[in-house]
């Protein structure tokens, strides 16, 4: 009989942690989902939000459907090409509003100062949130300042909330999806997190990559303008990337989604680096795109109407609900016309993007 010494031996997959929070447990993939599901929403008890979970709540208040909407930013770095930690603040928390078909009305912001940073570069942050805000016609109407122990915040947070209201008729939800839904693409992905990437490491990319971080619910008015209930849902891919969006709407709908790969639009620079960092461009976190799960005989108008926009005048045709396969499960057809499951990441890819 052979024995196995076992100061060596070893679980050749390793174990999920269970009692410390892990890097991964922010990243937007599997690891977030698990800690959201199966420790905060259970922690709220009767108070935990009913249904699929969304990118903001929608709050009926008089007749009126008030849509909310809460976010945390701690990028690394503050400042990198095409936008900083201010900006970012603005368009992510009014991005979350329109993908519940909000137009956005007022924000509120609050700053975790570590103490030491610089006032120019506290200057510099408050002022890009500022015409960020300016110019997607959102008032910020109050805010809150804290400063923490030098090394207790590195450097700079920022947390954002957001109101708007929604027309009605107009109810996209990730559990509204059906089979025969189009899946709609605004445009390009992995700019933000290859840019972040760049930077922080070094590598050189930001000479031909930048974010792609602006507001979209100017795109989304036109697309419900255009798609009217036909627009389903939608969903901007933030941390985990495409991938994550895609699997968390497959599964708050039970559907099967098939994609192709062929028609996801990747920049050059951005496909590039990736092949060298060997990373899967769906899972890079995006700023700047939506994804949208369209009836299909809407589909083209909704397509038209997105084009007409600069936020969507790359928008493509990305895929299709499918009507056979596994509940939940999004595949994708690959260029040699295989198929392979494209999965949420387990853990923690690009730490610190948004």
């Amino acid at each position: 009989m052979t024995t196995v010494d076992p100061t060596y031996a070893a679980c050749p997959v390793p174990l999920p942690e269970s009692e410390r929070v892990l890097l991964g447990h922010g990243a937007g993939g599997q690891l977030s989902a698990d800690l959201v599901t199966g420790l905060l929403l259970p922690a709220l008890g009767s108070a935990a939000p009913a249904g699929p979970l969304e990118d903001a709540a929608v709050v009926p208040v008089g007749g009126v459907d008030v849509v909310i909407s809460t976010d945390a930013y701690v990028v690394s770095p503050l400042f990198f090409p095409g936008g900083d930690i201010g900006c970012l603040a603005v368009h992510g928390t009014v991005n979350d509003l329109a993908m519940r078909a909000a137009t956005p009305v007022a924000l509120a912001l609050a700053y975790v100062v570590e103490e030491g940073f610089p006032l120019a570069d506290l200057r510099r942050v408050a002022a890009s949130a500022g015409r960020a805000a300016a110019a997607a016609g959102v008032a910020v109407v109050c805010g809150d300042t804290k400063v923490v122990g030098r090394g207790a915040a590195d450097g700079l947070y920022v947390v954002s909330t957001g109101i708007g209201h929604r027309p009605p008729g107009a109810a996209p939800s990730a559990g509204a999806v059906v089979s025969g839904d189009v899946v709609l693409l605004s445009g390009p992905i992995g700019s933000h997190g290859t840019a972040i990437l760049s930077v922080r490491e070094g590598l050189g990319f930001d000479a031909d990559i930048a974010s792609d971080t602006r507001p979209l619910h100017r795109l989304v008015a036109a697309m419900t303008a255009a798609g009217g209930t036909g627009v389903h849902a939608l969903r901007d891919p933030t941390r985990g990337g495409l991938a994550s969006a895609l699997n968390e709407i497959a599964a708050a709908s039970g559907v099967p989604v098939e994609i192709d790969e062929a028609a996801l639009p990747v920049p050059p620079a951005v496909a590039a680096a990736c092949e060298i960092l060997g990373l899967d461009p769906a899972h890079v976190a995006n700023e700047g795109c939506l994804v949208a799960f369209v009836a299909p005989e809407r589909a083209d108008e909704v397509l038209t109407a997105m084009r007409g926009l600069p936020e969507g005048g790359g928008a493509v045709r990305i895929g299709t609900v499918a009507d056979h396969g596994e509940p939940g499960r999004v595949t994708v057809r690959t260029a040699v016309g295989s198929r392979r499951v494209l999965d949420m990441l387990v853990g923690e890819q690009l730490p610190r993007i948004c």
